[in-house]
């Protein structure tokens, strides 16, 4: 019963408090549903690409284990999109291929020149950088919500006393029912800018643990797919040991 009264009387004290503040108090409220708002969009899309991300990184790196030749899995055209590992192969496949296209066959195999694996590598370098950043992007909002939504309040709720104290004074009116309209009115700034940060910092914290450990695992599988191709298709590189069942 006290959960199912307790939102209404807060729904109204919310708007008593609303209804009560400056139109200073108006406007920074304003801004806080606008950050937050923001911030809900990057929270709910970010949410959803780090979870197709998961998912479809999976099935790629079980395909690409699976494989022996690091081009196997280009060749059975198997795709995975949402995988940042999938970005990575597909730039550096491109990369690969159009050097093996113009490097002159031997023994039925064709191989690439050391400076070319470099470009390959430099490719490789490149698209795991840009991989890294598109999972990042949009993360700057939510931490200028965790980071700035408390203090835009608390300016909110300084200016609102403020005013509130300079009114009584001009009025030479101290009583309780003077001052606490106007606190009300105050203080919501503070409460709005906490509900914008608080969702932002655990929305925050638990992506930033996520992207830390998709760019590892990238990272990892960089290095894995270059020493691969290093054995593969460099001249003077030999193929890896079989692997160990």
């Amino acid at each position: 019963m006290s959960t199912v009264t307790a939102s209404p009387m807060f729904a109204s004290a919310l708007q008593f408090a609303f209804e009560k503040a400056t139109i200073e108090g108006k406007l920074t409220v304003a801004a806080l549903v606008l950050v937050s708002l923001f911030s809900w969009v990057v929270i709910v899309s970010k949410t959803l690409q780090l979870a197709r991300a998961s998912r479809m990184s999976k099935r790629f790196f079980a395909a690409y284990r699976a494989t022996r030749d690091p081009l196997d899995l280009h060749r059975s055209g198997e795709t995975f999109d949402g995988a940042p590992a999938q970005e990575l192969y597909s730039a550096a496949v491109e990369e690969l291929d159009q050097y093996l296209a113009a490097s002159p066959a031997s023994k039925g195999e064709r191989r690439i020149s050391a400076s070319a694996f470099e470009s390959v590598r430099v490719t490789v370098e490149e698209a795991a950088i840009g991989e890294a950043q598109s999972l990042e992007k949009g993360m700057t909002v939510l931490s200028t919500a965790v980071a700035g939504g408390p203090f835009i309040g608390l300016l909110g709720t300084v200016w609102g006393v403020m005013e509130t104290f300079a009114g009584i004074a001009r009025a030479n009116s101290a009583s309780l029912t003077a001052m606490a309209p106007g606190v009300a009115g105050a203080l919501i700034a503070t409460v709005i800018g906490l509900l914008v940060a608080i969702p932002a910092m655990f929305a925050y914290n638990f992506m930033v643990t996520r992207i830390r450990a998709f760019t590892q695992e990238l990272d990892g599988f960089a290095i894995r797919f270059v020493t691969q191709i290093e054995h593969h298709y460099v001249i003077g590189g030999e193929p890896l040991p079989p692997a160990k069942s």
